[in-house]
């Protein structure tokens, strides 16, 4: 049982990297620091997207249009850190 919930937080620990980079990518390409006429930067943000927006749109779903400002990605860097510190703890025992 152990070993699963150290895969289970280890996989945690890596969605929220793809999450932060994804973030980070999305606010250099807003700021024009990168820009999406580079193939491999259009790959990178494609595939990003792709791996976050299942994970996103339910809480899309469930939070107000709030226009320009998405705050989905925050709301799940928060429920991976409540699971890490207080679910994944409790199930060790």
């Amino acid at each position: 049982m152990h070993v699963v919930l150290n895969i289970a937080d280890y996989l945690l620990s890596i969605l929220r990297l793809i999450i932060i980079i994804h973030f980070v990518m999305s606010i250099l390409v807003s700021f024009n620091v990168i820009n999406t006429y580079n193939d491999f930067v259009r790959g990178l943000i494609e595939a990003l997207d792709r791996l976050t927006a299942p994970i996103y749109r339910p809480i899309r779903r469930i939070m107000p249009d709030l226009g320009p400002i998405d705050f989905s990605p925050m709301v799940v860097l928060i429920l991976i850190t409540i699971v890490q510190s207080f679910v994944l703890p409790e199930l060790y025992f």
